[in-house]
């Protein structure tokens, strides 16, 4: 008899391909693309009926090692991390791979493990070793033609002709708009899927990026704080963006929930209002999909007295 059909991290049919599902989506429409940080943060991306999750370097180091967006993350470190938000959702997972952990061959063996894990698309940075956020200062540039042997690489090294790889130049931040705008020419000439012009100053700035690449698939981050101005989402369409990534929102936002309850937990550990709060217990049991996993094993002991 046929079986219950199997949550997310226990098996069963592989999900139809996330990159193609990513270039049909962005094919027709901009998407608002929030970043991840663990499994249950891209379990409420996928309820919120997102299309697509951005795996962010930046919350990744801040979240599970408590460092700063400097370049500290291993590879095999954010290997194990896409895997484990792969396996807990269904979304297309957009992975931030700095600067591709190396030289090309390095950048080969990125790709190769990342699309494995569960990558739909993978970005990679024309900064040097160690990198910084894109919305820091001090970043210091490779050669553009060091980074077009990466995206060479890159594209060379994927299984799934769907998977996009992502160029992003951080040129803006050292060397002016001009710059970044022909090292993207470059970047899109060596083999790469979209473009990531990372912190433009201003609407002007973004206007141009955009009339400069028509056509282009372009990425738009767009930090709280940072030096990006936070535009609407349909002006950035009309524009032509079609990635907008809201990348350190939920990271944000969590670690202020979290501030806050234990401040009032320090304050009085008998307020009531502690609880008003939180998740219910049955909301965060439905997040964890504690009903599916109890459903499917009891349908196996189910089948197994059958079959007895």
């Amino acid at each position: 008899m046929p079986g219950k059909q199997v949550p997310p991290g226990l098996g069963g049919p592989r999900p139809s391909s996330r990159a193609g599902e990513l270039r049909s989506v962005l094919a027709g429409r901009a998407i608002v693309v929030p970043g991840v940080i663990d499994a249950l943060s891209a379990r409420l991306v996928e309820r919120a009926r997102f299309p697509a999750a951005y795996i962010t370097g930046a919350g990744f180091a801040n979240s599970a090692f408590g460092l700063p967006d400097v370049g500290l993350v291993t590879r095999s470190e954010l290997t194990e991390h896409v895997r484990r938000i792969g396996e807990a959702c269904r979304l297309p997972l957009i992975v931030d791979a700095d600067t591709g952990f190396g030289g090309p061959l390095s950048v080969m063996r990125s790709v190769h493990q990342l699309e494995r894990a569960g990558a739909a698309a993978i970005q990679i940075e024309d900064q040097q070793d160690p990198k910084r956020c894109g919305h820091f200062e001090g970043q210091r540039l490779v050669a553009v033609g060091e980074m077009e042997q990466k995206i060479d690489a890159a594209v060379r090294a994927r299984s799934d002709a769907d998977l996009m790889v992502i160029a992003r130049t951080d040129a803006r931040g050292m060397a002016g708009l001009d710059e970044a705008i022909s090292r993207g020419r470059a970047y899109l000439a060596a083999g790469a899927d979209a473009l990531f012009v990372e912190a433009p100053r201003s609407l002007e700035e973004m206007v141009r990026v955009a009339a400069e690449f028509p056509g282009v698939p372009l990425v738009a981050n767009l930090v709280e704080g940072g030096k990006t101005p936070l535009i609407p989402t349909p002006r950035l369409e009309e524009l032509g963006y079609r990635i907008v990534l809201r990348a350190s929102l939920l990271l944000r936002s969590m670690a202020s929930a979290a501030r806050d309850a234990l401040a009032r937990l320090a304050a009085d550990d008998s307020d009531p209002c502690i609880e008003e709060h939180m998740l219910t217990w049955d909301e965060r049991q439905g997040l964890v999909m504690l009903e599916e996993f109890d459903s499917l094993a009891d349908d196996i002991r189910a089948r197994r007295r059958t079959r007895e």
